[in-house]
C-alpha cells in the first residue's frame, strides 16, 4: 500500500470545518465511550504558542473511520471550546489513525477540552458510538528563569546516565519493557544508572566547576538489545522508565536550576528505534524511507554540497538509514516534520531545559532542518542548540552551523553552533604523538572566519564514540595537562566527557569500552570517585576544577577576546584579553625544555610586567624570556 503526497499533504489544505459548522453538524445526541486505546500526539498543548496550529496525531483501532465532529468543554451539544476551531481532518493510509489540525486562538483559556470523534452524522442523526477524549491545553510558564540557553561562561558535563549512577534502585527492573533487567558485568545490558542517580552527584559537578549537564538520550529506547545509549527512541513523548519518568524528569531540570546547574537535552531527529510504536504500526508508508533492500546511509555529507556530485550519493547519505535498527524518519512528509517540530517544542515548555544537542545532525533532511530551526528559534529564542556534525574540515564542519556561505542546493543552515570536532582533532593530533603538529590547532581557529559567529560552537577532547582522551594521549600527564587548558582557554562553550577528570581510559574498540561505570556511581564499587580521588586521579580532578572555577570568577576567557601566534619550535601561544584583564596561554608541546622570545608577543603583553600561573601559583617574573618546560602548558593571568 502507499499514499501518495499529495494526499497526506491534504491535510494541509483548507478545508476547514469553522466553529459554526462544527456546531450546527455536532448530533443533538451522543453516547460517549470511554477514551481507552486512543493516543494523542503531543500529549497536551498550550495556549499562547506563537504559532496556532496543533497537529494531533490521534491513534485508536478503526479512528480513521471517523472524524472530529465537535470540541466542546463537555458535551457535542455545547457550545465548541473558546478559542479552538478544527482546521481540517485527514485520515492518513493506516485506518488506526487521524490527523486533526486545530487553530488555538491567542485568547483561548487554558482548560480542559473534551474531542468528540464521530463518522460523520447525516441529517443530524449519528451513525456509530462517539469516542470523547479529554485534551489539556495548558497556560505557559512565564518563568524567565526557564530556559536559559548556554554562552561561553558555561562548562558543559556530558555523561551516559545509565552508566554514570543508580540512586533509584527501584526501577533497575521495569516490567513490560524489552530489555527489563540490570546485567553491569554485560557490556551491552543496562547498568541502572538514572535521573536521580545524576542528582545525587550535583554537588560533584558545581566542585568540578561545570555549570551544565548534558546526558545522552533520556527518552524511551525500548529495544531488545542495546538500549542503554538512548539514540534508538521508541516513544518521543516518554522518559524511560528506567531513568525516571516525565514529572521527575521536569523536577530534574527544575532542582538542577535551583543549584545553579543548566540540563541540555540529547535529541535525535534523524532516526528512531526500530520498536518505536509509530514503526511498529506506521501511520503511512512514506512516515519512513524505505529501499527495495535494506539500504545504509554511505555517511558521506559531502555529498549534500558536492558541486559535482550525484544525485544517487545525496539520497544515499540523506535516505539510508543510520543502523540495521534504526529506520530513518522521511521529515520531508510534512506531517512528519510538523510532528517532530511539535515534539520539541513539547520538550522545551514542559520542562525548561536549556539547549538542544542534535545527534547526527546532518544526516536529516536539509529543508526539515531549516524548517525545525526556524519553529524552534522562532518560540525559545535563549534556548542553546549545538549540532553533531562530525566532518573532516574546517568548511565542511561550517557548512552545518551559521555561516557566511551562499545557500547550497536550497540549503542554508541556522544551527547557532556545532559540536567542534576540528578543534577536538587538531588537539589530539597536537598531542597523541611526540613533537605532535601544532599547526591544525591554529589552523582549527584561523578557520572560525567561515562561522557567523564561531563562540557558539562545542570543544571537546571526547566522547561516547570516540577512545578516551588519557589513551588517546599515552597516558601522559603533562600532555593530559595541556588539552585540559586548551580546552577551557579557547573560545566556545566547552564540554567535558564524564570521568575525563579522573583519567577513566580505553580505546573505542568496541564502544563499550568507553562507556564504562563512573566508579563509585554503583553499590559495590571498590571505588568512589564521588567521595575521594587518590593518586594520579586526584591530581587531574584537581587541575580541572582549579582552571574550570577560575574561568568562573574571570570573564576574560569566556568573553574576551582571542589572539593567537602562529605555533614555532613546538611552542603555541595565544591570549585572551578585554579591557581590563589579560591571561596567556603558551604551551610546549616537545619533550625539550623551550626558551621563548616573549618580545614575539609585545603587542598583548606591553603594559604588564609579570604574570602568575592560575593552576600552580607559580610566579612568572620575566614575561621577555620564557622557559617553559616539556609537555607543559601554562595559563598565566598577567600583572601590571
Amino acid at each position: 500500500m502507499k499514499t501518495s503526497h499529495l494526499l497526506l499533504a491534504a491535510v494541509y489544505a483548507l478545508a476547514a470545518i469553522s466553529p459554526t459548522s462544527a456546531k450546527t453538524t455536532a448530533p443533538p445526541a451522543a453516547t460517549a465511550t470511554a477514551a481507552a486505546g486512543v493516543r494523542i500526539d503531543p500529549t497536551y498543548w498550550w495556549v499562547g504558542m506563537k504559532n496556532p496550529r496543533l497537529q494531533l496525531l490521534v491513534h485508536a483501532p478503526g479512528i480513521g473511520s471517523k472524524r472530529l465532529v465537535a470540541i466542546g468543554p463537555a458535551s457535542p451539544k455545547a457550545a465548541p471550546y473558546a478559542g479552538a476551531r478544527i482546521e481540517s481532518v485527514q485520515p492518513v493510509e493506516n485506518p488506526n489513525y487521524l490527523i486533526v489540525n486545530l487553530i488555538i486562538a491567542s485568547d483561548a483559556k487554558p482548560g480542559t477540552m473534551q474531542l468528540f470523534f464521530n463518522t460523520d452524522p447525516e441529517g443530524g442523526k449519528i451513525k456509530a458510538k462517539t469516542i470523547t477524549y479529554t485534551y489539556e491545553l495548558r497556560a505557559r510558564n512565564t518563568d524567565p528563569q526557564r530556559t536559559q540557553g548556554l554562552t561561553q561562561a558555561d562548562f558543559i558535563y556530558m555523561l551516559m546516565p545509565d552508566r554514570f549512577a543508580n540512586g533509584d534502585p527501584k526501577n533497575d527492573v521495569v516490567k513490560g519493557t524489552r530489555a527489563p533487567r540490570v546485567a553491569r558485568d554485560t557490556m551491552y545490558a543496562r547498568h541502572g544508572g538514572d535521573l536521580k542517580g545524576i542528582a545525587n552527584h550535583f554537588d560533584y559537578f558545581k566542585q568540578l566547576g561545570a555549570t551544565a549537564i548534558w546526558p545522552t538520550p533520556l527518552v524511551e529506547n525500548d529495544m531488545p538489545k542495546a538500549s542503554y545509549h538512548g539514540y534508538a527512541v521508541t516513544d518521543c513523548y516518554k522518559i524511560d522508565p528506567r531513568y525516571g519518568t516525565n514529572a521527575e524528569y521536569q523536577q530534574f531540570v527544575k532542582d538542577a536550576h535551583a543549584q545553579g546547574l543548566k540540563v541540555v537535552q540529547d535529541i535525535v531527529l534523524n532516526h528512531w528505534g526500530s520498536y518505536h510504536h509509530l514503526f511498529l504500526d506506521q501511520p503511512a508508508a512514506d512516515w519512513f524511507h524505505a529501499f527495495p533492500t535494506f539500504t545504509r546511509s554511505n555517511y558521506n555529507a559531502y555529498a549534500l554540497n558536492d558541486p559535482y556530485g550525484s544525485k544517487r550519493d545525496y539520497q544515499l547519505f540523506n535516505n539510508g538509514w543510520f543502523d540495521t535498527t534504526m529506520p530513518d524518519v522521511n521529515q520531508s512528509n510534512p506531517l512528519v516534520a510538523t510532528y517532530l517540530i511539535q515534539n520539541f517544542l513539547w520538550w522545551v515548555e514542559s520542562t525548561g531545559l536549556d539547549g538542544y544537542r542534535i545527534d547526527t545532525y546532518p544526516y536529516s533532511d536539509p529543508q526539515f532542518l531549516m524548517q525545525w530551526g526556524k519553529a524552534i528559534q522562532e518560540e525559545y529564542p535563549r534556548l542553546a542548540m549545538f549540532g553533531e556534525a562530525w566532518e573532516g574540515t574546517e568548511a565542511e564542519q561550517a557548512f552545518f552551523a551559521q555561516n557566511i556561505f551562499p545557500p547550497v542546493n536550497g540549503f542554508k543552515s541556522n544551527l547557532p553552533g556545532v559540536l567542534d570536532f576540528q578543534v577536538c582533532f587538531s588537539i589530539l593530533d597536537a598531542l597523541k604523538t611526540e613533537n605532535g603538529d601544532l599547526s591544525k590547532l591554529y589552523h582549527a581557529l584561523q578557520g572560525d572566519w567561515l562561522y557567523v559567529d564561531a563562540t557558539r560552537n562545542v570543544p571537546f577532547l571526547d566522547n561516547h564514540d570516540m577512545s578516551r582522551f588519557y589513551s588517546v594521549v599515552g597516558e601522559d600527564f603533562g600532555k593530559f595537562k595541556t588539552g585540559i587548558a586548551w580546552l577551557l582557554t579557547l573560545r566556545g562553550t566547552p564540554q567535558l566527557y564524564y570521568g575525563t577528570e579522573v583519567l577513566m581510559k580505553n580505546f573505542s574498540n568496541p564502544d563499550g569500552k568507553v562507556r564504562e561505570d563512573f566508579p563509585g556511581g554503583f553499590a559495590g564499587d571498590k571505588v568512589n570517585y564521588f567521595a575521594s580521588r587518590p593518586g594520579q586521579a586526584g591530581e587531574a580532578f584537581d587541575y580541572v576544577s582549579k582552571l574550570a572555577n577560575y574561568r568562573k570568577t574571570h570573564p576574560v576567557l569566556s568573553s574576551g577576546r582571542l589572539m593567537q601566534f602562529i605555533p614555532q619550535d613546538g611552542v603555541y601561544t595565544y591570549f585572551r584579553y578585554s579591557d581590563t584583564e589579560c591571561v596567556m596561554v603558551i604551551a610546549n608541546n616537545t619533550k625539550e625544555e623551550k626558551k621563548v622570545d616573549g618580545s614575539r608577543f609585545a603587542e598583548r603583553t606591553d603594559g604588564f610586567s609579570s604574570g602568575v600561573e592560575v593552576t600552580s601559583g607559580a610566579v612568572i617574573s620575566d614575561l621577555k624570556t620564557l622557559t617553559v618546560p616539556a609537555h607543559t602548558a601554562w595559563v598565566v593571568e598577567l600583572r601590571k
